[in-house]
Order: structure tokens, then sequence, then C-alpha cells
């Protein structure tokens, strides 16, 4: 039991829990209509409409409530089982491989950065390279200036001596400056203590156990996962990603990630512009503050977050997460259709099924 409403040519399903629900893979996650978990179809329906008319170029969308998927759609020609670059929505991913090596004790996110690469330091340590620490890198917080990640990444073929060379002009830990190639190197971190690249790292740890199958992710001239970018993961698995944090790392009963790194990874470390006006900083989803490669949103809700609009947004109060792929010119303007349309759409209890919209 479906229906379906196409607006342009993206099919939306809003699908009906019944018999057919029990035939799913393992892990797939579970279906629902919207109104059963208190969910306004009507209200998708609007967000879809403003989609179209927006500069977004949408390529999937898929919403979870109380854990159950209450809609989802691909627009021509993606597909649910197609790929989609991450983008920097991967540094999330990195920041939860770091999590899994920080509960098997191989690190700590107060480690010194030079602690890890005795053979790539230059020849001076300045005091403030010497002072870096994971946390500091975790939280985009390195003190470089500019971000250095696209020089080095275009010529240099040992991009952890680059890293390392490259000056520190603030404190470690004081000012906020997105560096990709700082979470590189936490990937290169990973790598050193594990003996494994991330992708495989996690593989056991987070991507089995969530039922994530043909991930797959760059590499660097070494053969070290790109880290801050890179990964390439379907719309589901990001939905999974999402609803595992939501869940405080649980999946199916069991404890798969340490519920005390989901919240130290998903508050607040940093503020990108403290100057900046109240004003300017609530209408922006971007002056939230920062976390573990994830950032903070209005509303008390947290993302991943990768260029041209791919997004894993975690809405705790709502226990909702909405997962996005999609090629924009205007990021905030994605984000503010999920706060205008789909974030008043959701209510506590469940709603009558609204059978103007969906017909079973």
């Amino acid at each position: 039991m479906t229906c379906q409403k196409s607006i342009l040519t993206v099919a939306l399903f809003f699908l009906l829990l019944n018999t057919h629900i029990s035939a799913q893979k393992n892990n797939a996650l579970s279906l629902s209509v919207p109104e059963k978990q208190g969910v306004s179809s009507e209200g998708i329906s609007n967000f879809l409409d403003a989609a179209a008319k927006s500069k977004t170029e949408f390529h999937s969308f898929m919403m979870l409530r109380h854990g159950k998927v209450v809609a989802q759609g691909w627009w021509n020609p993606y597909s649910a089982d197609l790929k989609h670059t991450m983008y920097s929505c991967s540094k999330s991913f990195t920041a939860t491989a770091i999590g899994f090596a920080v509960n098997e004790k191989l690190l700590t996110v107060n480690d010194k950065v030079v602690s890890f690469f005795p053979k790539e330091l230059p020849d001076t340590i300045s005091s403030f390279l010497s002072e870096l620490t994971v946390k500091d890198v975790l939280s985009m917080s390195d003190g470089m200036e500019p971000d250095p990640t696209f020089t080095v990444a275009s010529r240099d073929s040992n991009w952890i001596k680059s890293f390392l060379a490259i000056p520190i002009l603030h404190e470690p830990g004081s000012t906020f400056l997105y560096n990709s190639l700082g979470t590189y190197i936490l990937s290169a971190i990973v790598q050193k203590v594990t003996g494994q690249k991330v992708v495989d790292y996690l593989k056991p740890r987070l991507f089995e156990p969530l039922g994530i199958t043909g991930m797959d992710w760059e590499v660097d001239p070494k053969g070290i996962n790109t880290g801050g970018w890179g990964l390439r993961i379907k719309t589901e698995d990001m939905a999974k990603f999402g609803q595992l944090f939501l869940q405080k790392g649980k999946w199916n009963g069991k404890q798969i990630l340490p519920s005390a790194w989901v919240e130290e990874a998903s508050t607040l470390k940093i503020i990108q512009h403290p100057g900046y006006s109240q004003a300017k900083r609530d209408s922006s989803d971007w002056e939230q503050g920062y976390c573990y490669q994830i950032w903070r949103c209005r509303h008390n809700a947290y993302r991943g977050d990768g260029a041209f609009g791919q997004f894993i947004i975690v809405m705790p109060d709502e226990d909702a997460v909405i997962a996005i792929t999609a090629e924009t010119p205007d990021m905030q303007e994605e984000i503010n259709l999920v706060w205008q349309y789909l974030l008043p759409a959701m209510h506590d209890g469940k709603l009558p099924v609204n059978k103007t919209v969906c017909q079973p």
C-alpha cells in the first residue's frame, strides 16, 4: 500500500505500514504513514512544492520521525540505490572514527598531533604546533589562516608533512577556521593508530551494524582516506547515520557508539564569529557554533554538512532526522525550507491521515 504525488520529476512516497514491511532487508529503516508519527503530509507536500520553486536542484530527500521513514523521494535521474558524493559530510564520519578509537583507548582528544608523526615534523617546531591537539583539529580551531587544503592537496604528495609545516598563527583552540586538511589529519591519525584506512576501520564498527554497504572513499597519494571529503554513500545510509546519533549511539538495542561520545561530538565547542551581532547569528545556520566535525543548527538541531547542499540534520527536540542530497548555490535557502515547512509539520501525538494528500 503506497501513495504517491509527483512534483516535477520527483515521486514522493508516503509509506504505509503493512504486511510487506516485515519482508524488508535486514537493517532497513522501518516505514510509516506520516500522520502516525505526528507529521503532517500536507507540510511535507508544501516543502516539496517550495523545493521545486527554489534555487536548489534536489537529488534526494528522506525524513525520519520516531525512527520511522515517513517520506522519501528521489529526483530523476537519481535513485535509492545510487551512491552520492558527501563532500564535507564525510567529516562527521571521520570524527566518528576518532570516537571509536578513543573508546578503544588508542588515543585521546587531548593527545598532541605532533606525537603521531615524529618522522614528518618540520625542522623547527613552533610552540603553537607543539600545543595542537586532536580536539583542536576536531573543532576546526587548528589556528591556521587561510585554509591550506586546496594548496596542499593540489600540489603536494605528502599531505601530512605539508600540514605540519604550515605556520599556525593563532593559539590552537582559540579561533575557528574551516580547514578540510585538518580533517585529513584526523584520518591519518586513525590510520596511524589502527593500521587501517578510516573506511576499513569503520566497516565492522559502523557500516556493517547499520547495514551500510558499497561505500567508497577517496585517498591521498599515500593511500590515506581524504577524511574531509570523498566519501560516497546512499541517502538511506545518511539517514541511518543521523538516526544513530539521535539514538545516542544505539542501534537495534545495541550500543554501537558510546553515548558519551555522541554527546561530546554534537555539543558546541567554538563559536564561528563571536563578534557578530546576535541578530546576525540568529539568521544563519553557520553561526550557531561548531562541534566535532558537526555544525550546530538553529532550533537546537545539529548536522553533517557537505558542499552544494548535502545535509544530515538531527533534530533531538522533534525526534527527527532529515537527509538531503542536492546541488545548490544557496545552502542557507535550502535549510530554510526545512525550518519553514518540515519543522512546523511535526506535532506531538498522532494525526488524522490526510486522504487528500495520501490515499491508501
